[in-house]
């Protein structure tokens, strides 16, 4: 549900940049995206505007962006938006926004990935640097990182809807993925830094491989294997290569768990993707063809 009553348009960012950022103003804006959280709005060619517009949680990420983004940047390999200005809530508009770097690209669920090597050893070169302790007083994952025996009421949901909508052919090889991943021992590890969303509207491409990463929103210290599920959806070939190529090597029990997190984001990918094939809010229909994939690799594994 929309939360942001004020239209966002192109008079009204410029009215904003020359309130709070006057050196910013006479640069040309124009409609970049129209996120889940936010809408995007290139600045000139190298800056962008983000302001939250249909979630109320949407302020507050973009606060912790602002907050802990800048300082984790420069050691990534792959471009990423770094925050620059923050905007506070005005008259105008009443809430906060942030103007970060652009990061050019296509997000790879309209544009996936074809170069599957390079691509494989990209994403392990960046959730290496990534994927690091993280100081204390880091944030916390809103509902990722922790169990997942605490996710299974949201599983059961998500397998017997998509199961009745016709989008999961072999729900009970979805299941022994799912429970072999609940089974695996916990992490023990140090809590790493996460991007905590890494599915393919958020990962960026060109000439088939990986060239950036967007929307740190749901940044948080966890267990890695929340975001190693992504080699799933991302790798046309699997994810074998880029496991290997992770440093440190996962062990067993973490690619159980990440192979359970991979499910999830699977069961929402589907259900967005049909609901955008049926035309209804919020509904994006290049997300179904990703998720279907990731299923069908994960459950691959299950018969070997």
């Amino acid at each position: 549900m929309a939360v942001t009553t004020t239209d966002i348009t192109e008079d009204l960012i410029r009215d904003l940049l020359r309130e709070q950022h006057p050196d910013l103003a006479d640069r040309p804006v124009r409609l970049g995206a129209r996120g889940w959280d936010n809408q995007v709005w290139r600045l000139g060619d190298d800056l962008a505007v983000r302001l939250p517009w249909a979630t109320q949680s949407a302020d507050a990420l973009l606060r912790k962006e602002h907050a802990w983004v800048p300082a984790l940047a420069p050691r990534l390999p792959l471009p990423i938006p770094v925050p620059q200005r923050l905007g506070e809530p005005s008259e105008r508009f009443p809430r906060p926004w942030i103007v970060t770097t652009w990061v050019p690209g296509e997000p790879a669920d309209c544009a996936p990935v074809t170069r599957a090597a390079e691509a494989a050893d990209t994403l392990a070169a960046f959730l290496t640097a990534l994927h690091q302790p993280a100081p204390a007083g880091a944030p916390a994952g809103r509902d990722r990182g922790g169990p997942l025996a605490g996710r299974a009421e949201g599983f059961a949901q998500g397998l017997a809807s998509a199961t009745e909508l016709g989008l999961i052919r072999e729900p009970d090889t979805v299941r022994a993925v799912w429970e072999d991943a609940v089974a695996a021992p916990g992490w023990t590890g140090p809590a790493l830094w996460l991007h905590g969303d890494l599915h393919p509207a958020n990962v960026l491409t060109a000439d088939g491989t990986l060239c950036g990463v967007i929307d740190f929103g749901d940044l948080f210290a966890g267990d890695p294997a929340c975001d190693l599920a992504a080699a799933w959806f991302l790798l046309p070939d699997g994810a074998d290569r880029f496991h290997r190529a992770y440093r440190p090597a996962p062990d067993a029990a973490t690619l159980r768990r990440a192979r359970g997190w991979a499910v999830l984001r699977a069961f929402s990918g589907l259900h967005i993707g049909h609901a955008g094939d049926h035309g209804r809010p919020g509904g994006k229909s290049t997300w179904g063809p990703p998720a279907q994939a990731a299923l069908r690799r994960l459950t691959a594994t299950v018969h070997r």
